[in-house]
């Protein structure tokens, strides 16, 4: 297991650990992306070792392109949160980006999304960034009422783009 960061009881009772993903956890981090995949309605996954791969060149290249941190309950990756440090957000200072915080289906509702997100807010402070922004989708509706239930509003001020596939290899 990685540089642990934080050891604490669950809502459920349960010892549970955060910690910065290292080099050693990316299997751990491919087992949880493909049971995050399945359960946003992916069909098929990309071979172990090619996912191991792409966290690896993700996470521990340099540069790298994002961090991550891991749950673990009883020595079991549970949940995990990838974000990145952008530049430039107010004026100049920078912003944390949560790009996927995922909790084990059967982890959920022992509070390991709470312990996450708050450590992502420990990381933002320390960093000195002015903001913590994330997104769910629309028909999310358990993620957005997580959230709610932690008290964060929705900022509706903000339209997403996405460009991808043979789209993102057009240029226009």
């Amino acid at each position: 297991m990685s540089y642990l960061l934080l050891r604490v009881k669950s809502e459920a009772g349960s010892l549970i650990q955060i910690s910065c993903a290292t080099l050693s956890d990316a299997e751990a981090l491919a087992n949880l992306t493909e049971e995050m995949n399945q359960h946003y309605g992916a069909t098929e996954t990309d071979p172990l070792d090619l996912r191991i791969r792409q966290i690896t060149e993700a996470l521990f290249s340099n540069p790298r392109s994002a961090y991550a941190l891991l749950a673990w309950d009883d020595g079991e990756p549970v949940g995990f949160a990838a974000y990145s440090f952008l530049w430039p957000a107010v004026g100049l200072t920078t912003s944390l980006y949560l790009k996927e915080l995922y909790v084990a289906r059967k982890a959920r509702r022992k509070g390991v999304g709470k312990l996450l997100m708050q450590h992502l807010h420990m990381l933002a402070a320390e960093r000195g960034c002015s903001r913590l922004e994330w997104q769910t989708d629309l028909d999310n509706l358990d993620a957005q009422r997580f959230y709610a239930d932690l008290g964060f509003p929705v900022d509706e001020s903000k339209l997403f783009y996405r460009v991808q596939g043979d789209d993102l290899r057009a240029i226009r």
